[in-house]
């Protein structure tokens, strides 16, 4: 294995996160912020109010998009494993 093989496994396991993990991590962004305009027009200023409707949001999402998570997990996953038969000692 050579340095470019190392930086472009690296790279593929950075863009399988991004992809897993960015629409919940977007999800939840655009909660807070809607509660957060919330607060500062209220004046309501309390922690669970941003942090009970970001849960939620983040759980309404993973039961929406639990399947394509996981299956592009799996095909991470089993790519990764079936090139380990073509890296070079």
């Amino acid at each position: 294995m050579n340095l470019g093989d190392a930086i472009l496994i690296g790279q593929e396991a950075l863009q399988a996160i991004a992809m897993i993990s960015g629409p919940l991590l977007v999800g939840a962004m655009a909660v807070g912020l809607v509660i957060s305009l919330l607060q500062a027009v209220t004046q309501v200023h309390e922690m669970t109010l941003v942090f009970v409707p970001k849960m939620l949001a983040v759980f309404i999402m993973m039961l929406a998009l639990g399947g394509w998570m996981l299956e592009h997990a799996v095909n991470f996953g089993i790519a990764s494993f079936s090139s380990i038969a073509y890296i070079e000692q």
